[in-house]
């Protein structure tokens, strides 16, 4: 059900209300009794009010892959001198002195 927006005509006192599509608009305003409108609103849009909504909770999969690829790519060696140097490492560690 959609939330509809109002202003008394009046006292310019501006309200939202909950109603269902088939419900008739309201007439009264609720601070002075004076004559209403319904406001032309945005609405269509998804608004999170809130604590704990966060863009990143709702990625596509297609997003979730690339990511877990990139941060696959950045934990591995990115140059052939890293690979190298790992080598070498390796080697002097096997040696007894």
């Amino acid at each position: 059900m959609p939330t509809y927006e109002y202003r008394c005509d009046e006292c310019d006192h501006e309200f939202e209300e909950f109603q269902s599509i088939k419900a008739d608009p309201l007439d009264i305003c609720p601070e002075c009794e004076g004559s209403v409108k319904r406001l032309i609103s945005a609405g269509g849009a998804i608004l999170f009010k809130g604590d704990g909504f966060y863009i990143t909770d709702y990625r596509s999969d297609d997003y979730k892959k690339a990511a877990k690829k990139d941060a696959e790519a950045a934990k591995a060696p990115s140059t052939e001198k890293e690979k190298k140097g790992k080598k070498k490492e390796g080697k002097k560690e096997g040696k007894k002195e």
